[in-house]
């Protein structure tokens, strides 16, 4: 059941995105709200458009399945209630700790004079 919403919800938000792109933008409006004649500016632009209409039940459908599976993941329950953890003594294996730093900080030792002759 969870596979089929998951799959009609990734289907259903490539399909959302497709047709969000496809719209053109009421930025063209605004401006040439001040430069030209516009038809609208922040009013009714009429009738929906057929894209506008199609974006409305994808969104509604998408809104569905997103909550039908945060509702469905919720009965669920936990993954961490599944499966506690035991809290035996030797139950990990036993890793040594980090390298400590010397206490004193250590002087270079200047180069060997070579032997003269």
């Amino acid at each position: 059941m969870i596979t089929l919403i998951m799959i009609i919800h990734i289907t259903v938000s490539f399909f959302l995105i497709t047709i969000v792109l496809l719209q053109g933008g009421k930025g063209a409006d605004l401006g040439a709200a001040f430069g030209g004649s516009s038809q609208t500016l922040f009013g009714s632009r009429g009738a929906a458009t057929f894209l506008s209409k199609i974006t409305t039940i994808t969104a509604i459908a998408f809104m569905i399945t997103s909550l039908s599976l945060a509702v469905i993941t919720a009965k669920r329950g936990s993954v961490v209630k599944k499966y506690p953890v035991s809290e035996e003594k030797g139950s990990l294996p036993s890793v040594p700790g980090p390298i400590q730093a010397p206490s004193q900080p250590q002087t270079p030792q200047p180069p060997a004079q070579p032997p003269t002759k």
